[in-house]
């Protein structure tokens, strides 16, 4: 039984469906609607790049023959029973249950947003429905200050309110109003993002791109009204557009299932073998999971193979590989046709290079080729990664060749990277 059929339970279903033959195992996918977005496209539609209808296609059309889809919201999982409980009163058995519903959005938890319509000078891109809001109020502004803001972490694709500043800048730049226009990203972080060779290359393109940056603001409220921002310490910053980015949590039924998640609704879930500790019948995957990784779906891409290994090991009776190291790989679109690549995992940080070897896509830079790699990656998704193939050269593990400042002769990656910066 697979729960959600977003990327993450749709290539574990695909990948489960090719390995295990019809008359060894029923799977089943459950999910409360039909429609399956390409999350990463719905950064493109608020500047006319993209259309939602470009960018959703039905679930059921995207899992293999021989895997049933039950369109229905959940109620509640029965770790006891081993039963899932649908909205409408059916109670669904399984042996194994791997959820992968995902996180939502609870704009309602901040003061000043609501989950049925925002102000009309408040919007946000995580929703087909907003981006197209989003798309139509842009077009319209020419005058004023834009301010992103994220409300807090974690949140689906971090990178990419970051990248929504970069593509605003140019998106103004090609109206011919950018020098009428102030565009800031206000987070909650220390900087532009968690690492710090990362930080330090978002920052100077945020500078260099005239993106104001306001860290350490934890907001409290959103005054419409007057146009304003307000953290939980008082601070304020004012805005005529408010680009939000709100706060995230796991799926309402998690919080009715008794042990199985944790008091935002994430599961708990072992970050190397991807098994649950609430039970050992039970996966997680993608962003449903409090593993340390990025809730990115690209970590859905490389858990999934892990998963599905450690599922057939577990209907086997053998021991669980603690295989998954926490590989997340990014494209970072900055605008005017190129963007950035980051690629890192729990212990190294996004550092400068190429990917996946030594010969590769440039690492931490700006490039063209990032950006046709950004713009082919739909192709991919839709006919390789949600298919459950393999991509050839990019595997689970994050590759070590290629990056500069990793571990030589014992050394940490941490410290040769600091060397490599000292000696730069």
């Amino acid at each position: 039984m697979i729960l959600g059929g977003g990327t993450g339970g749709t290539l574990v279903a695909n990948r489960l469906r090719r390995m295990l033959p019809g008359d060894e195992a029923e799977i089943t996918v459950v999910d409360q609607d039909d429609q399956h977005v390409y999350q990463p496209g719905l950064l493109f539609v608020p500047f006319g790049l993209a259309d939602p209808e470009e960018i959703t296609r039905p679930r059921h059309r995207q899992l293999h023959a021989g895997i049933e889809f039950r369109c229905a919201g959940i109620e509640r999982v029965d770790l006891g029973s081993e039963t899932v409980v649908l909205d409408n009163g059916t109670a669904l058995g399984y042996d194994v249950l791997v959820i992968a519903t995902g996180a939502r959005l609870v704009p309602e938890e901040t003061e000043g947003l609501n989950a049925d319509g925002w102000p009309g000078n408040v919007h946000t891109f995580y929703t087909p429905a907003g981006a197209a809001s989003l798309r139509d109020a842009l077009a319209q502004f020419e005058r004023g200050r834009i301010v992103v803001n994220v409300v807090d972490m974690p949140i689906k694709c971090p990178v990419a309110p970051i990248e929504f500043s970069f593509l605003a800048d140019w998106y103004f730049t090609k109206r011919g109003v950018r020098d009428q226009v102030d565009i800031t990203l206000v987070t909650p972080l220390d900087g532009a993002f968690t690492k710090a060779v990362c930080n330090r290359e978002l920052s100077g393109l945020l500078t260099d791109k005239r993106v104001d940056l306001v860290t350490e603001f934890n907001t409290g409220e959103v005054d419409a009204t007057n146009g304003r921002l307000v953290s939980f310490d008082g601070r304020e910053v004012g805005f005529d557009l408010a680009v939000m980015i709100p706060l995230h949590g796991g799926q309402e039924y998690v919080n009715r299932s008794p042990g199985l998640g944790d008091p935002l609704g994430f599961v708990p879930t072992d970050e190397r073998t991807l098994q649950s500790k609430a039970r050992p019948e039970v996966f997680v995957i993608g962003d449903a999971a409090d593993v340390r990784a990025s809730k990115a779906g690209s970590v859905a891409h490389f858990e999934g193979e892990v998963l599905v290994r450690n599922v057939l090991h577990y209907l086997a009776g053998e021991p669980l590989e603690p295989a998954y190291d926490g590989h997340t790989n990014c494209f970072i679109e900055s605008g005017f046709g190129k963007a950035l690549l980051i690629d890192f995992n729990y212990e190294v940080e996004p550092l400068t290079g190429h990917f996946p070897s030594r010969v590769g896509l440039p690492l931490l830079r700006q490039s063209r080729l990032n950006h046709a790699g950004k713009l082919a990656f739909q192709w991919l998704y839709w006919h390789a990664l949600l298919p459950g193939r393999d991509l050839p050269g990019v595997g689970s593990a994050m590759p070590k060749r290629g990056k500069a400042g990793l571990p030589v002769n014992g050394a940490t990656a941490a410290a040769s990277a600091a060397a490599h910066d000292r000696a730069s």
